[in-house]
């Protein structure tokens, strides 16, 4: 999976960022926007791990991430 569309549907992803990083709040991921380079620098400081570790969680997320189902249309 390619991080724009990580980026684009961000708030689609942020479950599953939850469960990797379970430190990482609500509040976090939506100041981060969408942002790689804020993800990576807010890894580092909960997790007080390197810039290349945090880079390393990320491309394994991007690897591994799951395209969010679409909300299911109601039937009139």
């Amino acid at each position: 999976m390619k991080w724009e569309q990580i980026e684009r549907d961000w708030k689609a992803y942020k479950p599953q960022m939850v469960k990797q990083w379970s430190k990482l709040t609500d509040e976090h991921l939506n100041s981060m926007g969408g942002k790689r380079e804020k993800l990576a620098t807010k890894i580092q400081e909960i997790y007080a791990v390197s810039k290349e570790e945090a880079e390393k969680q990320i491309k394994a997320f991007e690897e591994h991430a799951k395209q969010p189902q679409a909300a299911p249309v109601a039937a009139d």
